[in-house]
């Protein structure tokens, strides 16, 4: 049950539903989330870390950067996701995010 608490606390922040909108799109570094909501770089590291131990979002090392994805190999938490996704895709935030987003590539990050 606890997990399922953890899982249900990590879709009640704001920052956290429009992060996991965004990876809905494709995978994203933090500088990418960070160049859509402009938030510090630590804030968005610490929304990532409550989604990857809640089991919503996994990340692989690419280089020096670690790349983040929306976790699909629960059936459960994916459908989850995807239902809390639809519910909130009419959001403005959301939608000028996902609008931000297409401005956004890793290209963009700074290499230092």
């Amino acid at each position: 049950m606890e997990n399922k608490v953890d899982v249900f606390k990590a879709l009640g922040d704001n920052n956290r539903l429009r992060i996991l909108s965004m990876l809905n799109v494709r995978e994203l570094c933090v500088c990418e989330i960070n160049a859509v909501l402009k938030v510090s770089m630590s804030t968005i590291s610490s929304h990532l870390k409550i989604l990857r131990n809640a089991g919503l979002v996994t990340s692989r090392k690419d280089g020096r950067w670690i790349i983040y994805r929306l976790e699909t190999s629960n059936g459960e938490r994916a459908a989850l996701i995807r239902q809390s996704l639809g519910f909130i895709a009419e959001e403005q935030d959301i939608k000028d995010d996902l609008k931000k987003l297409g401005t956004v590539s890793p290209e963009n990050c700074s290499t230092v």
